[in-house]
């Protein structure tokens, strides 16, 4: 159970990344991510967005 999430603010990402399981990654262009509903709530969010606009999600089981 995590206690301290820290939401993740999409208007600093500029591009998301999707690590599928296997290796593969889908890139998404902000103009993208508001047409899908990804589940981000079930895995690993690396958020560098402050730094570099991007932020890594991982799946579950591909954490």
């Amino acid at each position: 159970m995590k206690l301290f999430v820290r939401p993740v603010d999409f208007s600093m990402v500029h591009t998301l990344v999707y690590h599928l399981p296997e290796g593969p990654t889908l890139t998404l262009q902000p103009e993208i991510m508001e047409f899908l509903e990804l589940e981000m709530n079930i895995g690993h969010v690396c958020d560098t967005s402050d730094i570099d606009g991007v932020v890594h999600f991982f799946p579950k089981g591909n954490a």
